[in-house]
């Protein structure tokens, strides 16, 4: 049974890994004010950030989906990690040993599915680079030179050669504690009639890396004659590696995609090695399969889809290539950044034209000219007769509905315009108006249609369930200052104890707020707030009753405070209006009480009683009003 992570260690790594260092491996971060970042969110589809990172409280929230937690959290959620790969992953990036209660540590057994997986292709990696470099690998860098990549080349991307014999990789692999059963899992490995075998053999390597830096796959070249397989030959689809969700190059391409605000995809390993070399560094490529769905969720990331956004796609110029042209663009309405498509001359690749024509070549042609959807046009429209009526009707009857799923109303009119042109049909105004009548059957027929433009959205209200985020509640003011003194009392401590520790949870109202006051209480109060800032938050949110509370925890942990001056006298402010509020609910029971017992039917020493006490609550409240902070 694996052991049990030490709670110090955990600690340690918490606060050893910045948030906002981890966050900015998978997504692009922005000032968001108060000291957060924002992005847009990893674990669900938007189009403007609601996800926010508070780096000083180690916590993150995203206010669309209701995603939250710490780094461990994040990493967890985002690579579908266990808390214990999460942990090990984090402490390997920030050079802590962990140890393990229970009985020790056995990493061939102890350490999680994933985390062995990544340590087997790290060692793979390194095996192959090496091997680039034995007698038998001179066809591999033969291969490499002719394509004008030297050994500084390689190294960078890490390329390496795998051995023509049957288990070079796996014996090394054994030798290094990794069992049977995970090689074959992992995809280095294959069932051969003896046991495993090697799945690459006397192929050029290419190690895939996800977002955040880890080999998770690689890419095989054939280059000897006798070798029956495929061309190249992919790590297959494993636990750690799937083929939709990985961009080569991103993990070297990502800071430059999301400084610059453009990517550019090509088809090849070789070509994104000759787009960086060539002063191109935001270049990526699809790994054996069609660029798609997933890949724009990783770009749209990197991109925060800002109206600069740009991504060019490179493609053949042959036939192949423009049908991968055409099935990106189908896509295209997927990204709020413009897409452009980048042919060379001749129709060669960026490989080839920066051995033709040398780097600048090759920055020349990425420039973006020739917008996707105008190519995707062009094409439907270069197969139908145009000298003819019936020809330009029938190009209209086929890119007329591909217009019409712009969704932007301003962009689909001017592209319409444009297919007018195309078309050599003079007037105009029909065929905007076909291609607005296509839209609306497109929506009529319950299809997505055109949205309405960008901009402000309505957000949908939350359904409750339990004690909720307040998305309907925030409209009640009492429920609002309720939201801004929790707020304060997460992020803000020092500023609301210890007169915040001596509030009731009946003060307040909105249930997911008292749900919220109690883990406070239960984690020890504001005051232990002041002491240790971020481990407070940690307590607050471990002492949450299940995960609905636990993630409001999060949200007001990482929410702006509404004040851009936040003060002893703003919480103060807050403080006293809750109270205030509290005192003033009591008072209307207490004179409800007052009311049914002064009828001459209730006992004498309750009626004095009950009038004492709201004697008491009227001057309290009055004193509340005219001290304010200074009463409580």
């Amino acid at each position: 049974m694996a052991g049990r992570i030490n709670d110090e260690d955990v600690k340690a790594v918490r606060d050893a890994v910045p948030i906002d260092a981890v966050v900015s491996e998978y997504l692009q971060l922005r000032n968001a004010g108060g000291g957060n970042l924002k992005g847009l969110c990893p674990f669900h589809d938007e189009k403007s950030p609601s996800f926010q990172v508070s780096p000083a409280k180690g916590l993150f929230h995203c206010f669309g989906c209701q995603e939250g937690g710490d780094t461990i959290t994040f990493v967890m959620k985002v690579d579908h990690l266990t808390f214990s790969e999460a942990v090990e992953r984090l402490a390997g990036k920030a050079g802590i040993t962990l140890r393990y209660e229970e009985g020790g540590y056995n990493p061939s057994h102890q350490r999680g599915e994933r985390i062995r997986l990544i340590e087997a292709h790290k060692a793979a990696a390194e095996f192959y680079a090496a091997q680039l470099e034995s007698p038998e690998a001179e066809i591999g860098r033969a291969f490499l030179a002719e394509r004008g990549f030297d050994q500084a080349a390689a190294a960078h991307f890490g390329v390496g050669y795998s051995p023509a014999g049957w288990d070079h990789l796996t014996r090394f692999l054994r030798g290094k504690g990794f069992s049977d059963k995970e090689l074959v899992l992992s995809g280095l490995s294959q069932d051969g009639r003896r046991g495993p075998i090697d799945r690459f053999r006397g192929r050029l390597m290419w190690p895939i890396r996800d977002i955040g830096g880890e080999v998770v796959g690689f890419g095989a070249r054939r280059l000897r004659d006798d070798d029956n397989g495929p061309k190249y030959l992919n790590t297959p689809e494993t636990p750690i590696y799937k083929k939709s969700q990985v961009l080569y190059g991103i993990d070297l391409a990502k800071k430059e995609i999301a400084k610059s605000s453009r990517a550019v995809v090509v088809e090849g390993y070789t070509d994104v090695m000759a787009c960086h070399l060539a002063g191109v560094p935001t270049a990526i490529a699809t790994c054996g399969t069609a660029f798609g769905g997933e890949h724009i969720k990783i770009l749209r990331r990197l991109l925060m889809d800002n109206g600069s956004a740009r991504v060019i796609f490179t493609f053949d110029g042959d036939a192949a290539g423009q049908k991968a042209a055409l099935r990106a663009f189908e896509d295209d309405q997927k990204f709020a950044a413009e897409t452009y498509i980048a042919i060379a001359p001749d129709g060669m690749d960026p490989c080839d034209l920066r051995l033709a024509k040398g780097d600048a070549a090759v920055a020349d042609l990425v420039e973006p000219r020739t917008p996707l959807f105008e190519f995707a046009l062009r094409q439907i429209v270069a197969r139908y007769d145009l000298e003819t009526p019936a020809g330009r009707a029938a190009a209209l009857d086929e890119a007329g509905p591909v217009v019409a799923r712009i969704k932007n109303s301003g962009a689909q009119h001017e592209v319409a315009v444009q297919l007018a042109g195309m078309l050599g049909i003079l007037d105009t105004q029909f065929v905007v108006k076909r291609v607005a009548q296509l839209a609306r059957w497109a929506r009529d027929r319950g299809g997505k249609g055109p949205a309405p433009q960008r901009g402000p959205q309505p957000v949908p209200a939350r359904a409750p369930a339990g004690p909720s985020g307040p998305a309907l509640n925030l409209r009640n003011p009492v429920y609002a200052t309720e939201r801004e003194l929790l707020k304060l009392a997460l992020q803000r401590p020092d500023l609301v104890s210890p007169a915040f520790d001596a509030y009731g949870v009946d003060e307040f109202t909105a249930a997911p707020y008292a749900a919220v006051r109690q883990a406070i209480m239960d984690a020890g109060g504001a005051e232990y707030g002041t002491q240790d800032p971020q481990e407070y938050l940690v307590r607050v949110r471990e002492a949450a009753p299940d995960d609905t509370v636990r993630a409001m925890v999060t949200e007001l942990a990482v929410e702006a405070i509404m004040r851009r001056t936040v003060d002893e006298a703003y919480a103060g402010d807050q403080l006293v209006t809750v109270r205030l509020r509290a005192v003033d609910r009591r008072i209307r029971d207490v004179q409800g009480t007052f009311t049914r017992l002064s009828g001459g039917h209730g006992d004498p020493g309750q009626l004095a009683a009950v009038q004492n006490e709201l004697w008491v609550l009227q001057q309290y409240g009055r004193a509340l009003r005219e001290r304010g902070a200074a009463a409580l």
